[in-house]
């Protein structure tokens, strides 16, 4: 089968045939139709230290994906050939105390798909049954290869109540735009996003921000003014992993506001704890989705709602065959971009 996969410890990537995967007694076999790309992705190909400390080649990467069952192991009775599914990417030990209790989200034995075991950049792949997201049969594929991202929006963006409240977004990625549309779509009052680029703010605005900001050429402070919003925002999500934003975004919460921070920073930076201590702000950290309330709740948002259905839908902006893969790779670190699906079928 067709793989893309890192084959040695060094710069760049190869599309090369492998043998097919077969699945293990509570394994599930996937047919890849949709592949999404990735941050994570681009750190491999690139094999900067973070990807030279973690991955062992030779590996098959990839780990946003829709495809078709077409095997399950024996001891596997929740999944049938033939349905259409997403599945997630972090497969946990089930033996520590997390998962024992019930928190398999924060499993410390955590394996990834694509990045410490083969991934779904390639025809097929296999991954425990119990990570499995069945999906309904008349889904779009471009959408079902998203659910990872979309996963993660929304457990930054549900980590807090959220209706009636004013919401600040700093980084418009593929991810901060599907948070700005989940927010509105839960009953936010007023939802900004911050970015320096004009192409990503331009997809956040029509996926239903209030109001975007560049903040290369203007201050969050003035949106608020322009909104009415006198006391500072209720709610931060941070997706950028900018040390300016997170300071920005502080710099402008309401006492008592609330943090979610999903962006990961390159380096450690200083916040100003006075502050978070002084407007008794919360700041908590989020990795992945919650297994599985969060698939619970953005599958059920979408069935729901045609509009957060194509807000979803409409960051997805490029779109390339497997083998033009290095194009996709292309597009996606370009900046000038929403998400970057391939397709596999």
């Amino acid at each position: 089968m067709r793989a893309l996969a890192k084959t040695s410890p060094q710069k760049g990537l190869e599309l090369i045939d492998v043998p097919e995967p077969s699945p293990g007694p509570t394994d599930v076999k996937i047919r890849v139709l949709r592949a999404g790309l990735c941050g994570t992705d681009l750190h491999l190909e690139q094999w900067d230290d973070w990807a030279a400390g973690t991955v062992r080649p030779p590996l098959v990467i990839g780990h946003e994906f829709f495809g078709e069952v077409v095997e399950v192991g024996p001891a596997v009775n929740s999944v049938r050939v033939g349905q259409r599914v997403s599945g997630e990417g972090h497969v946990v030990c089930n033996e520590c105390r997390n998962c024992r209790a019930g928190r398999r989200q924060l499993c410390i034995n955590t394996s990834s798909v694509g990045v410490n075991r083969d991934g779904a950049f390639a025809d097929y792949v296999v991954i425990p049954a119990s990570n499995v997201w069945v999906q309904p049969d008349d889904l779009d594929p471009d959408v079902g290869a998203v659910f990872d991202p979309l996963g993660n929006a929304t457990h930054t963006t549900l980590s807090f109540p959220i209706a009636g409240e004013d919401i600040l977004v700093t980084g418009a990625g593929p991810i901060g735009i599907m948070a700005a549309a989940i927010a509105k779509h839960v009953g936010a009052r007023k939802v900004v996003v911050t970015d320096v680029s004009e192409y990503r703010l331009s997809l956040a605005k029509a996926a239903g921000a209030d109001q975007v900001i560049n903040v290369t050429s203007s201050r969050i402070r003035e949106a608020q003014d322009a909104l009415g919003m006198r006391e500072g925002f209720d709610i931060g999500l941070e997706m950028s992993g900018n040390p300016s934003a997170v300071s920005e975004m502080i710099e402008n919460m309401n006492h008592g506001g609330r943090i979610a921070m999903l962006g990961l920073p390159k380096d450690p930076y200083p916040i100003d704890w006075g502050r978070v201590i002084t407007h008794m702000l919360t700041i908590k950290g989020i990795y992945g989705r919650e297994m599985y309330d969060t698939w619970y709740a953005m599958s059920a948002m979408l069935q729901t709602s045609p509009a957060l259905e194509e807000a979803v839908r409409s960051t997805i902006t490029h779109r390339f065959p497997a083998e033009q893969w290095q194009d996709a790779f292309n597009a996606a670190r370009s900046g000038e971009c929403g998400k970057v699906v391939m397709d596999w079928s």
